[in-house]
């Protein structure tokens, strides 16, 4: 059964020239069969060619008159059985399954040529089709197509198919097949199995406005010539056409004309093949010939557009009888590539092949019932189907052979359509999609070879790619294929990728978020904050320097001795100290300078307090003692003034190796505050430590507060009481506003904070304490008599 004349709408009872060119392949073959003294030698097969007009209604009728066994016209109902073995054909797949669907309750094999749809593998319901075309779970369920718009970048297509079988089964596979990968449909739309102009037009008007300019088509050929003859006549451009196999290879298509419009189109085609005798069988064709045949006549007309015979229905000229058949007519004479046409040819050789074998039985060897083998003068169709089922052989070096769902070996040439030399359009073979191969091996294509009509790769997209630095954000109802592109966050990068990652911890994103870069270290360096801090030390530690050389020159005048000249020195060498320890806080840390930044700034503070904690004590107990039987003072005299103060210095020592010992302050990276940078910080080890060593001197200095501020009304012009309540009044003052600012600090400012306190503390102390005393020793030498102090002058 071929589809000799195309049924569709306007295009009622065209003449096909490539379905008459595959009758004919059959014909060749039959002949070269009963020729043949290898392939059943002494049996002569019988055929009988019937036309579908490419419409499942004529083929069914077909089917109807092929059981019966005469023509259709002259027996309207079914009378005798048929001596009918095998049935090639059909073409299209709605027809074969009308036919298949006929022919399967009499159990007779059918053998398609042209029929791709992968619902044939339904051996349920097509327990007797066969087809030497692969089906369409390779072409597209199993990757083909697929992987020909991942390759290239095509991730934004439309789809157009038949209002058939095919068309709906070959686009259920095709989205099948798209799930998981980048692609997406952009629209479906379907071609009436009737053409109709205003539906196409409609199709057409989608493919204008959408974004997607590859389009898919799966249709006949039948149905896309009058829908690319209206698509010209709208003159619409652009458009990337990737074919199925129905119409990929289809000769009417290969006019000049059709290449502005369908050039660089791209798609997979039947296998080739090569019939030797083809090109001579054709050329015998004609109506000297066969005067009696009506399709040489419509061949004739087709191609010369003239009757051969007189009178003509159709009102054509006639002919000269000058017409040769020339290479031009591709639409029939195109044999340099045969592909549908090899597969009637190899379909043909397919039921001789499995007939030889049935006769080749062996009595008592047999397949069937009781190992019988089927009588060679009375073989039943069934029997046949078994034979087809094991059937294997060789032809033009090509193994053939069917699975166990009656398809063949899954092999398709990828075709390109290229401008020929004269203008027309000509089928390159660009590549092979092989499904034999193993996964990702199957898809071959030679880019080298393929030309598009842009002159370079058609982009087909929904949202242009993300540029580096970039990732995808899907727009809420749409397709993953559309897009925003949005810049990623601070500290992630993309680059070949469509998510923004991390960088690793070490490392932070460029201004662009393409690569990662270290990222910056940073510590209280000796930059401008570190120096100030440094002179502001330094500075300090010299003015401490300065009080204890003034205070050492002046050791026996009367302020001096007054104020206690030991407790002095042992304040002003504490407080150098103190100056002195700030310098740790500044630079890169390290083991060492961690572990000595709280435990000298603790000790040496709380050194200095303890020691004014013992003046306090003197100055509160020299008041109270010139009450008669007050002997405090022998309780307070140089050695107890020592050992109080080493004992208060000595717990804080405690407190600070107990520190040391369990968990001691070490350097650390600090990556979380800011992220885009590295601090190098010290951790203080043990956060209960740390507040212990705070604390231990805030009560130090609460307990001396306490005292000066009970001592500072006493008698006398020089009562230190009152400088002492003030010194410690600004040192609380100061540490107290330290404990927020410095947990709130970020960074390298926390310890530039906790330097400062240390810095501002000291100088309070120093300035409170000692101002007042080197204001009388260097400025009011006359004031600096023990009359004076005691406020004995007169």
């Amino acid at each position: 059964m071929f589809d000799v004349c195309v049924c569709y709408a306007d295009l009622l009872n065209r003449f096909d020239p490539r379905a008459f060119r595959w009758a004919l392949t059959m014909k060749l073959a039959v002949e070269e069969i009963n020729q043949s003294t290898q392939l059943l030698p002494n049996y002569t097969l019988g055929y009988k060619i019937f036309d579908s007009c490419a419409y499942p209604l004529t083929g069914q009728r077909a089917a109807v008159a092929v059981l019966n066994g005469i023509s259709e016209e002259e027996s309207p109902t079914c009378s005798d059985a048929s001596l009918l073995l095998a049935v090639i054909g059909e073409s299209g797949s709605a027809q074969s399954i009308v036919v298949s669907r006929i022919l399967q309750p009499f159990r007779i094999p059918m053998i398609s040529y042209f029929s791709s749809c992968a619902c044939f593998t339904d051996r349920r319901s097509y327990p007797t089709f066969f087809r030497v075309i692969p089906n369409d779970d390779y072409q597209v369920r199993v990757k083909a197509i697929a992987q020909l718009l991942v390759r290239f970048n095509w991730t934004w297509v439309g789809v157009v198919r038949g209002d058939h079988e095919y068309g709906r089964f070959a686009l259920q596979g095709l989205l099948r097949e798209l799930k998981g990968t980048k692609v997406c449909v952009a629209y479906q739309e379907m071609i009436p199995l009737l053409y109709n102009r205003q539906k196409a037009l409609e199709i057409m008007q989608v493919m204008k406005s959408s974004l997607a300019k590859v389009v898919v088509v799966f249709s006949a050929e039948g149905e896309m010539t009058p829908f690319l003859r209206d698509y010209m006549i709208q003159n619409i451009t652009g458009i990337q056409w990737v074919a199925s196999e129905a119409w990929v290879t289809a000769s009417v298509f290969t006019g000049s004309e059709y290449y502005p419009f369908l050039g660089g189109t791209i798609g997979f085609g039947i296998r080739r093949g090569h019939i030797s005798r083809l090109s001579d069988y054709l050329m015998t064709v004609s109506p000297e010939n066969y005067p009696n045949n009506p399709l040489v006549k419509e061949l004739w007309e087709a191609l010369y557009g003239c009757s051969p015979h007189a009178p003509s229905a159709s009102q054509l000229p006639l002919c000269t009888g000058q017409e040769i058949l020339l290479v031009q007519h591709s639409a029939y004479m195109n044999t340099s590539s045969p592909r549908v046409a090899y597969n009637v040819y190899k379909a043909v050789y397919a039921v001789a092949h499995s007939l030889h074998n049935l006769l080749l039985c062996k009595p008592g060897m047999g397949p069937f019932e009781n190992n019988s083998c089927a009588q060679s003068n009375n073989v039943l169709p069934w029997q046949l189907q078994h034979y087809i089922e094991e059937v294997k052989f060789n032809i033009a070096g090509e193994e053939v052979n069917f699975d166990l769902k009656g398809d063949s070996v899954p092999y398709y040439d990828i075709i390109n359509w290229q401008k020929g030399t004269s203008g027309n359009i000509e089928f390159v073979n660009v590549g092979l999609f092989d499904g034999t191969k193993a996964a990702g091996e199957e898809l071959v294509i030679y880019e080298d070879k393929l030309t598009w009509l842009t002159k370079k790769v058609p982009v087909s997209v929904c949202s242009a790619s993300c540029p580096p630095g970039s990732r995808k954000a899907v727009r809420r109802g749409e397709p993953i294929c559309c897009f925003d592109c949005i810049p990623c966050d601070s500290g992630k990068i993309s680059n070949e990728t469509i998510e923004c990652i991390f960088c690793p911890e070490d490392f932070w994103s460029n201004e662009d978020r393409t690569i990662c870069i270290p990222k910056k270290v940073e510590f209280l360096a000796y930059d401008s904050l570190g120096i100030a801090l440094t002179v502001i030390s330094v500075v300090g530690a010299c003015l401490t320097i300065g009080v204890f050389l003034v205070f050492f020159h002046h050791r026996n005048t009367a302020v001096v001795r007054v104020n206690n000249s030991e407790l002095s020195f042992f304040i002003l060498f504490a407080l150098t100290f103190c100056f002195l320890c700030s310098l740790v806080f500044i630079g890169e840390p390290t083991r060492w300078s961690c572990m000595l930044r709280h435990t000298a700034f603790s000790i040496t503070f709380s050194l200095c307090i303890s020691c004014i904690l013992a003046k306090t004590l003197v100055v509160l107990a020299a008041f109270t003692a010139t009450r008669p039987g007050d002997n405090i003072m022998k309780w307070l005299g140089p050695k107890h003034q020592r050992v109080i103060i080493f004992s208060c210095t000595m717990v804080q020592v405690i407190i600070c190796a107990a520190w040391l010992i369990d968990a001691s302050p070490y350097p650390s990276r600090n990556t979380k505050y800011e992220r885009s940078k590295i601090i190098l910080e010290c951790s203080v080890g043990s956060s209960l430590a740390f507040w212990c060593v705070l604390g231990y001197i805030g009560l130090q200095a609460c307990l001396c507060f306490v005292l000066a501020f009970l001592a500072r009304k006493l008698p006398g012009n020089f009562n230190e009481a009152k400088f002492i309540t003030f010194s410690i009044l600004i040192f609380c003052a100061v540490w107290l506003a330290f404990i927020p600012a410095y947990i709130s600090s970020p960074g390298i400012y926390a310890d530039a904070v906790e330097s400062f306190a240390i810095l501002a503390s000291s100088f309070g102390l120093l300035f409170c304490l000692f101002a007042p005393k080197c204001y009388i020793i260097l400025l009011k030498p006359e004031k600096n008599t023990k009359q004076h102090l005691m406020g004995k002058e007169k």
